[in-house]
Order: structure tokens, then C-alpha cells, then sequence
């Protein structure tokens, strides 16, 4: 059985998440965008073994904790190859937002669509969802109907597509061939504010869904 445990870190808001399977006790951290000393303590408590570190992309607000994870846990980083550019320019990417943010190695591990990345029992699908980054991706966990979104897709928004590596048509294109034809009752986890299930946003997303002009 999937565990997921939500956090919200950093200036911005943004949601690092602990994935874990129950039966093994392995265990992934999605996304730790700050607050390392945090992230490290709630792994701790949670009693699992961490072994890996996933990033849906790769933004200043969702690395800012990997480099002190990286070497606290001894774990790789998974990343799709399509946002290492970003990752390279961590620092960049702080001195543009005005956040300090540490220089960060290259991830071990190269994410693509239709991957299946296992810890324990667990398996997620790798969805490649270009559009707020062109190497964003989600990861989608079939058995346990539930998605972990990044800045794709957000309840009743979208990721930003006006910053760096954003494209709009690219994020309407993304969402709808790669996230709407999932179940209406998986529950989206966003990388910013509260969950949400796919059915209400294909529904109710002023950006995105059915009834939505945006982009178009």
C-alpha cells in the first residue's frame, strides 16, 4: 500500500511529498524544495528507508533541499534530461528570484515518458508533461489511483508557463492528452496548494477544463 505524506516548505509554498511502501518500508522523497533539516527529521519519524530522490522538474523552489538530502541520505536523483539545463543554473535561478539557492549536481538518473520506477512494491508511471518546464513530469501511481502532479497541474490552476522553460500550448497539450484520459477519481497532488482529483478539474479548471478558454 502507497503512504504519501504532504509538507509545504520555503518562500513559495511549495509541496515536497514522502512516498512510502507500506509493506517494505522503502521509501522516495518527491520534490524537496527547502527546509532540509525538516525533510531529513519527517523521513526519520516516518521510519523508512529513503532510496531515492525524485524531482517533477527543476525550478529553484522544488531543489533547494536536494543537495543536503542527496548527501545526508546517500541516494540518487531522478530528473528528466529535458530540465537539467535548469538544474545546472540553480544558482542562476536564485539570483533571478532574489533566493539564495546552493550550486546542485547533476541527477544520477534520467526520467522519460512511460518509465516505471519501483521502490518496495510500489510502481509509478512517469508521465512526461512538458508545458511549465520542458522536463516536467508526474508520476502517476496506477493501483493506488493517485497522482503526483508537480506544477503541471493544480486544483482549479495551472503551472505558470511565463517563466523559465514555460509553454502554454505546450502545458494545454500536456494536460490533456497525458492527464485527462486518467480516471476521474485519482487524486492529484500538486507541487503548490491543496489536493484535488482529476474529475473536478477536467470539469471545473478555469485554465484547462472542459469549459475553459484559455490559450485556445
Amino acid at each position: 500500500m502507497l503512504r504519501i505524506q504532504s509538507f509545504t516548505v520555503g518562500p513559495l509554498a511549495e509541496n515536497p511529498y514522502l512516498l512510502a511502501c507500506t509493506e517494505t518500508g522503502q521509501a522516495i522523497l518527491i520534490d524537496p524544495g527547502a527546509e532540509a533539516e525538516m525533510l531529513q527529521q519527517a523521513v526519520i519519524d516516518a521510519g523508512v528507508t529513503l532510496t531515492a530522490i525524485v524531482l517533477t522538474h527543476a525550478h529553484l523552489d522544488h531543489i533547494g533541499a536536494v543537495e543536503p538530502l542527496r548527501h545526508w541520505a546517500k541516494v540518487p536523483v531522478y530528473l528528466h534530461a529535458a530540465d537539467d539545463w535548469l538544474l545546472a543554473g540553480a544558482v542562476m535561478q536564485g539570483r533571478m528570484f532574489g533566493f539564495p539557492v546552493e550550486p546542485v549536481a547533476p541527477a544520477e538518473h534520467k526520467l522519460a515518458h512511460g518509465d516505471r520506477f519501483s521502490f518496495g512494491k510500489i510502481e509509478l508511471e512517469v508521465l512526461h508533461t512538458p508545458g511549465h518546464s520542458p522536463g516536467s513530469v508526474c508520476l502517476y501511481a496506477s493501483a493506488d489511483k493517485a497522482l503526483i502532479a508537480g506544477d503541471t497541474l493544480f486544483y482549479r490552476s495551472v503551472g505558470r508557463t511565463d517563466i523559465l522553460g514555460g509553454n502554454a500550448q505546450t502545458l494545454i497539450q500536456s494536460i490533456e492528452q497525458r492527464l485527462w484520459p486518467l480516471p476521474d477519481d485519482v487524486r492529484a497532488y500538486p507541487g503548490h496548494g491543496p489536493e484535488t482529483t482529476i474529475g473536478e478539474e477536467k470539469q471545473l479548471n478555469p485554465f484547462v477544463g472542459l469549459h475553459a478558454s484559455w490559450g485556445r
